[in-house]
Formats: C-alpha cells, structure tokens, sequence
C-alpha cells in the first residue's frame, strides 16, 4: 500500500510514509494506478519529487527512515554529493568511499530513495550500468536514461 502514487514521465512514482518520515520511494510502471497523497508528508514528497521533474536541479528537503547498514548508508551519502547532471563511476565511487565497485553497485540497488538519493547519477565505465537491480536493458534501465538525459547527461539517452 502507498501512501502516494504519482505520475513520472517515464511511469509512476510509489511513495510511503510511515507519518512522520519517508519510508520508499520506488519506480511503478505506467499501468500501476494513481493514489491521492494521504498525508501531509505524502503531499509534500509528491510535491518535491514533482518539482525535481520541472527542473532537475530542483532540491529535496524529506525527512528519510534511518535504514541501511553502515555502508550503505556511506555510498548513499557519497551519491548525495554528484550534482544534478554530472555522474561517478561506480569505481569512482568506490574509492572515494573506500571499497570496491561491485559493492557500491548493490548499495545502489538497494536504495530506497531514488531521486533523493540520486542513484541514476552512477554509471559504469562503460556506459550506462544496471539499474535497481536490473542489469539488462528494461523499465528501470529505461528510467536511468530518461533521468540522465533530464539532467542533461544526453550521452545516456
């Protein structure tokens, strides 16, 4: 059960909340249906996430549930830091966070904030990566290249 559903250029947008803070946001496919936001907090993720799809260095400001381990929650933090329209590699990432790239790739897929925490904005060395998990091209790799691309990293379209 959302506690929001919203509709993305690329899909729709799952948004739960436990009241009082962020709870996940996930990728939905354009069939999945739209749910009015039923919090305050619920409207006001809507209303971010919204906002970042007018302008792609629009600024989240969400109160998140303190999930992950340890490291993960030190990859989310370094992808926090790439700027709308600039990306690391995950080797890049990697080091600066100090591990290794296969590493950081499942901290990536593991995230439970895309768009807050900018997941979309790492890459492989050789192209685009995988994706949430999805390592060959389908729905949510289709999703990265849309978000690049919005932020003007056209060669990913």
């Amino acid at each position: 059960m959302f506690n929001a559903v919203i509709d993305a250029p690329f899909g729709k947008i799952g948004i739960r909340t436990d009241g009082v803070k962020v709870r996940e946001i996930i990728y939905l496919p354009d069939t999945a249906p739209r749910v009015e936001p039923d919090s305050p907090l619920a409207a006001r993720a809507a209303l971010q996430i919204e906002r970042y799809f007018e302008d792609a260095r629009a600024t989240f400001d969400l109160p998140l549930a303190a999930v992950g381990t340890e490291f993960q929650r030190r990859v989310w933090k370094g992808i926090c830091a790439i700027a709308p329209g600039e990306v690391l590699t995950y080797g890049q990432l990697a080091k600066e966070v100090g591990s290794v790239a296969r590493a950081v790739g499942q901290a990536c897929g593991d995230n439970p904030f895309p768009l807050v925490i900018p997941c979309h904005r790492v890459v492989a060395a050789s192209g685009i990566g995988g994706f949430a998990h999805e390592a060959e091209e389908g729905y949510l790799r289709r999703t990265k290249r849309w978000l690049l691309a919005h932020e003007g990293l056209l060669q990913y379209a």
